[in-house]
C-alpha cells in the first residue's frame, strides 16, 4: 500500500473519530448540565436549610456526624453532596435512635395510642425523606461522572485532531512512490573459495 494512501486513510479516520468524540462530549456536557439543574431545582424547592453550626441539633450529634454537618451549616440544600450529608449524618442518626420496626410493632399493639401513631408517622416521613435525598445524591453523582466522561471525550478529540493534523502534514511530505511496507529484496551472497 502506498504511504500516501495509508496516511490519507488515517487522517480521515482520525478526523471522523474527532467529530464523533466532539459530539459525544457535547451530549455528555448537556447530560451533566441537565442532571445538575434538575437536582438543584428539586432540592431548592424543598427549602431544606442546614441547622447553624452552634445549634443544639448539630452539637448533640456524634463528632463525625457533627463535623460533616458543620460544613454546610446555615446553607440551603441545593446539590447532591449536601443531600447525602443531610441524609447520612442528620436524618440517619436520628432514625437510628428510634428503631422504626419496634416503634411500629408497639403502635400496632396499641392502635388507640395517638402519640405512638404520630411517632410512627414522623419516623416514616423521615425515612421517606432520607430515601428521596439519597436518590437526589445518586443522580447528582451520576452527573459528576458524566462530566468526567465529557472531559475525557473532549481531551480525546483534541488529541486525535492534533494527530490527524500531523498525519496531514506527513501526507504532504511523503513521496508518491513510498510504500508503507517496502518490499525487501533478498539477495544471496555467494562465497567464492
Amino acid at each position: 500500500m502506498r504511504r500516501r494512501t495509508f496516511d490519507a486513510l488515517m487522517v480521515f479516520a482520525g478526523l471522523a473519530l474527532t467529530a464523533i468524540l466532539l459530539v459525544a462530549g457535547g451530549l455528555l456536557s448537556w447530560g451533566h448540565t441537565f442532571v445538575n439543574n434538575e437536582v438543584h431545582s428539586q432540592l431548592a424547592a424543598q427549602k431544606i436549610v442546614f441547622p447553624p453550626a452552634s445549634s443544639p441539633a448539630i452539637k448533640t450529634l456524634p463528632a463525625a456526624d457533627a463535623a460533616a454537618m458543620r460544613v454546610y451549616a446555615g446553607q440551603t440544600m441545593t446539590n447532591g453532596a449536601q443531600a447525602q450529608a443531610y441524609s447520612e449524618h442528620f436524618i440517619a442518626v436520628h432514625l437510628s435512635e428510634i428503631g422504626y420496626s419496634q416503634l411500629s410493632a408497639k403502635a400496632m399493639a396499641d392502635p388507640k395510642n395517638t402519640k405512638l401513631a404520630d411517632q410512627v408517622a414522623a419516623v416514616f416521613k423521615g425515612t421517606t425523606l432520607r430515601g428521596m435525598l439519597l436518590n437526589a445524591y445518586g443522580f447528582w453523582k451520576m452527573g459528576q461522572i458524566i462530566w468526567l466522561g465529557a472531559i475525557a471525550a473532549f481531551a480525546g478529540a483534541a488529541l486525535l485532531l492534533i494527530l490527524s493534523l500531523l498525519g496531514l502534514w506527513h501526507l504532504r511530505r511523503a513521496p508518491e512512490t513510498a510504500e508503507v511496507f517496502p518490499k525487501v529484496s533478498h539477495t544471496a551472497k555467494v562465497r567464492t573459495a
